[in-house]
């Protein structure tokens, strides 16, 4: 990976000539061999429209799935450990080779003693030291980061990743975050979720009915019709924020290799729940009254809502420049009008604004952002690559609209507790 670097720095900075298309191709396979957080970072980075050039893009889109699976040796050990000696015979079928590759795992197909369909994701050997070390590259990191940029204080983002980076390593877990997304869609028509099997399924080893449709890129490829391709972004939005706004519970990982779209209804499937988050009514609430906040010119009530997510020392020149750059984000939603999630500026000027506002920031001495903020940022520019890829156009107001006119913040925590409580999922703080 070092000496690939080296050649793209070469390349920008010396004059030195780069095959780009040969470059990224040896990126992914210098890339292959990785698992772990590293590996969801670059995952999310190759998603992002512009955020790479092309060709780059392309290659590490498909490091999910080019990833090289670990051996059939690996899988025997791991089911034996797992399962107990006689696991074959839970099975009628089990496929050799795996169908699908994880940042921590990897996915095969099966069939039970009943003929259903499954499949079988096995986490990856050592794991949780790998995730570890991860970590401990991170600390370093960011510790070097804040000693020349005080824009922003990444400690609460550093705890936060923590504590949700190790809880993907407990399938345990997972399979009750299927259960409790199973429980809160169980009303919307146009999201799946498989249903897990408990008794072939372990802290390392989760099994699940196994789904169909085709990945979100391969179906760009073969869908043109507009209107098909909005009523998919409208299936993601429902299936992302009916969960945050019903019971303050969050998906954070969109990457495009958790859900698969069914061509025929534009059915969203989702297939990973590693990455979930649980929120305090009062933080939902609070993004809704800051909507409402830039919607009126309200700047007491903006105030408050960042003062209710956890912000502090909250000065006016300092609300000033977090009330421009949440004017940008919460822009298609305060537009009552079909338009694409971007707008007519585009990427360019998001990206630009977002260097007025880094710098501005650190002129004011910096913000602290909440904990809460990791997994609500990863979500929407997950999200908001997804509906950039769709070429969406959405009246995204009339559907925020949809989901909070009648919000009620004692009656999402009553919803909020009976779900948790009913699928065995603790609540976060």
């Amino acid at each position: 990976m070092t000496g690939l670097a080296a050649q793209f720095v070469g390349n920008r900075y010396l004059g030195v000539e780069l095959d780009s298309v040969k470059h990224s191709s040896e990126l992914r396979q210098a890339l292959g061999g990785i698992k772990g957080p590293l590996m969801k970072a670059v995952q999310i980075l190759s998603t992002i429209p512009d955020a790479l050039p092309r060709e780059y893009a392309q290659e590490l889109q498909q490091l999910q799935a080019d990833a090289p699976p670990m051996g059939w040796p690996f899988v025997k050990r791991r089911m034996t450990t797992e399962l107990g000696p006689g696991w074959r015979r839970k099975f009628t079928e089990f496929s050799r080779e795996a169908i699908a590759a994880a940042s921590l795992g990897q996915v095969h197909a099966a069939k039970d003693t009943e003929g259903r369909e499954l499949a079988c994701k096995l986490q990856y050997p050592d794991m949780q030291s790998a995730v570890e070390a991860d970590l401990k590259q991170l600390r370093w990191i960011l510790a070097i980061y804040r000693r020349y940029d005080n824009a922003i204080d990444t400690s609460d983002i550093y705890d936060e990743l923590c504590d949700r980076l190790r809880e993907e390593l407990d399938y345990d877990l997972e399979r009750r975050h299927m259960a409790l997304y199973r429980y809160m869609l169980r009303d919307e028509p146009t999201v799946f979720v498989p249903e897990t099997v408990p008794e072939l399924s372990t802290t390392r080893l989760l099994t699940m009915t196994r789904v169909g449709g085709s990945r979100i890129m391969r179906f760009l490829e073969e869908e043109s019709d507009q209107e098909v391709r909005n009523r998919v972004a409208y299936n993601m939005f429902r299936a992302w924020y009916v969960p945050f706004y019903y019971y303050g519970v969050i998906h954070g990982d969109p990457h495009l290799g958790n859900y698969t779209v069914e061509r025929d209804t534009q059915q969203i499937n989702l297939l990973d729940f590693g990455c979930i988050r649980t929120f305090r009514p009062s933080f939902v609430k609070g993004v809704i009254d800051l909507y409402h906040a830039l919607d009126t010119g309200d700047w007491e009530l903006a105030k408050h809502a960042y003062r209710t997510w956890g912000f502090e020392n909250l000065n006016e020149d300092v609300l000033e420049v977090l009330n421009m750059w949440a004017s940008y984000l919460y822009g298609p939603l305060l537009e009552d009008r079909p338009r694409t999630i971007e707008g007519e500026q585009g990427t360019a000027y998001g990206a630009e604004l977002a260097n007025k506002v880094h710098k501005e920031l650190k002129r004011l001495g910096g913000v602290r952002p909440p904990r809460e903020f990791v997994l609500m940022d990863r979500a929407a520019i997950g999200l908001g690559s997804v509906f950039m890829h769709l070429n969406a156009e959405i009246n995204w107001h009339r559907l925020f609209q949809e989901l909070i006119q009648d919000f009620d913040a004692d009656a999402l925590a009553k919803r909020q507790h009976e779900a948790l409580e009913t699928c065995g999922v603790p609540a976060h703080t």
